[in-house]
């Protein structure tokens, strides 16, 4: 119901008073489509309009509340695939059909992506669409990536090979309302903190390591002990292991409040160049700290300790 309202909905008036001196002036300029639907922008009142908006918002609240639920939706991008002289028998109807899966989209300002999918037993091409909330781009691009890799369609009518991408599964970015937090010592899993991340949803993304560039103490006082990070420009850095976790953007205030001094929630650098929000240290701290750079994690460092 909802995509019926993109063309048959009170919004294609929009696309008549963009062009209405030059449809006015003669209709016959347009192709005979074309003429057909922006000529039924006519029949339509500033009342039927704000009924439509009324109607488009009900249908969005439903419609979000599914998507809360999921990361991305994956639909056909068309159902069918129609030859051009079909097409040109009947363009309106077989272009509404073809939109049946996706007309939708644009009125609820959702986020989308087609990605083809694989060929029907006619020899012609299937895709599918990936839809999810506004600003998931990079979250429908890294999907879309990850599946194009696993069916390793060729491209195009050349059929060329598909490139191999270096992405990684657990490269996937946040989406929208998540943050990814990196953690290197009483907040990694089977640490005393570590329930602090899981009882506000936290989810594990990967285990990494920062970039050659920390230095990492054990600071003093406890328990729980807490390591430590500092960055530094001095050639005497090192690889320090951390765990990655993705926390909805909600709890992060009260995560913050539990952070006691010197630590700080900033931006530390990963093996793979990528900046993520982690735990830092104020550089006075490491006076009174043990430099444990060379066990290389905070694991390594207590089971030396037993």
């Amino acid at each position: 119901m909802l995509a019926k309202l993109l063309y048959e909905g009170p919004w294609v008036a929009e696309r008549y008073a963009a062009i209405e001196t030059f449809f006015t002036q003669d209709p016959k300029q347009c192709l005979p489509v074309i003429e057909t639907i922006i000529g039924g922008a006519t029949g339509h009142s500033a009342v039927s309009a704000f009924k439509a908006m009324y109607r488009l918002q009900a249908y969005k609240i439903e419609c979000d509340a599914i998507l809360e639920q999921v990361d991305c939706i994956v639909t056909p991008t068309a159902g069918t695939t129609y030859k051009i002289a079909e097409l040109e028998n009947d363009p309106i109807q077989l272009n509404s059909n073809l939109g049946y899966y996706t007309n939708f989209m644009n009125l609820l300002d959702y986020a989308a992506i087609a990605v083809p999918s694989g060929f029907v037993s006619s020899g012609l091409p299937f895709g599918i669409t990936l839809f999810a909330p506004a600003f998931s781009d990079r979250l429908l691009l890294s999907i879309a990536s990850k599946w194009q890799q696993i069916t390793a369609l060729p491209l195009g009518a050349l059929k060329q090979a598909l490139p191999v991408s270096d992405t990684q599964a657990e490269d996937m970015p946040a989406k929208l309302g998540e943050i990814d937090i990196a953690v290197c010592g009483a907040h990694l899993t089977g640490f005393p903190l570590n329930h602090q991340l899981t009882e506000r949803g936290g989810v594990l993304v990967k285990a990494c390591s920062t970039s050659a560039d920390y230095r990492f103490y054990a600071l003093a006082g406890g328990p729980p002990f807490r390591p430590g990070l500092i960055r530094v420009d001095d050639q005497t850095g090192a690889k320090i292991e951390v765990e990655v976790w993705r926390l909805p953007v909600s709890t992060i205030g009260t995560f913050l409040q539990g952070i006691g001094q010197p630590l700080g929630l900033g931006k530390v650098q990963l093996d793979d160049n990528t900046w993520v929000s982690s735990f830092i240290c104020e550089g006075y701290a490491i006076k009174t700290a043990e430099d444990i750079t060379h066990f290389g994690s905070w694991k390594a460092y207590m089971n030396s300790k037993n």
